[in-house]
């Protein structure tokens, strides 16, 4: 998995999307664009990952599409609609689109895994030149702790009841997906 970090700038929100797809499936990766506000870390979308490739594995996904299913597990909600608000949207905002060529099978081997890196650094790479890409930039690092919290309903309660990490809790919120299905 990799991540481009970047500010978008999208005037139509269905082309977009459809170029994201497009991209993927030239490049042979799934590709998936998150509001970075919405996001706790690198590895809340790794998680999300790994427990959508599990579902699909065990035939229990809810989407027919790998990366609206990451999505769900990243948002941790079982319905679309409302997992998209962690999406992006027209207008302009930070971003983290994500790029994963290494599909449901974990059992790679080396070549393949090589295969798979390169796949994602050329996705990476073109998305780099779509016009909606106005910067390419760190955008994990400012966290929006008041965004989280809400979205994940972590409370203030919950939050002084322990010392984990925000990213900890957040990707608490995303396994527990499995346990709600």
């Amino acid at each position: 998995m990799d991540l481009l970090e970047c500010r978008l700038a999208i005037d139509d929100l269905d082309s977009f999307v459809a170029d994201l797809g497009a991209i993927g499936d030239r490049h042979g990766t799934t590709v998936q664009a998150f509001d970075a506000r919405y996001v706790a870390d690198r590895a809340h979308l790794e998680r999300a990952v790994e427990l959508a490739d599990r579902a699909i594995e065990r035939g229990e996904n809810v989407a027919r599409d790998r990366a609206v299913e990451i999505l769900l597990y990243a948002a941790g909600r079982r319905q679309i609609d409302r997992a998209l608000e962690m999406g992006v949207d027209e207008g302009g905002g930070p971003a983290v689109i994500l790029v994963d060529g290494t599909g449901e099978n974990e059992d790679k081997n080396e070549t393949e895994e090589t295969a798979a890196a390169d796949a994602e650094a050329a996705t990476i790479e073109t998305l780099g030149d779509l016009d909606a890409v106005v910067g390419i930039e760190p955008t994990l690092d400012a966290v929006d702790r008041e965004t989280i919290h809400t979205f994940f309903s972590i409370t203030d309660a919950e939050r002084s009841a322990t010392d984990a990490s925000l990213g900890a809790l957040v990707r608490e919120r995303v396994a527990l997906l499995e346990v709600q299905k």
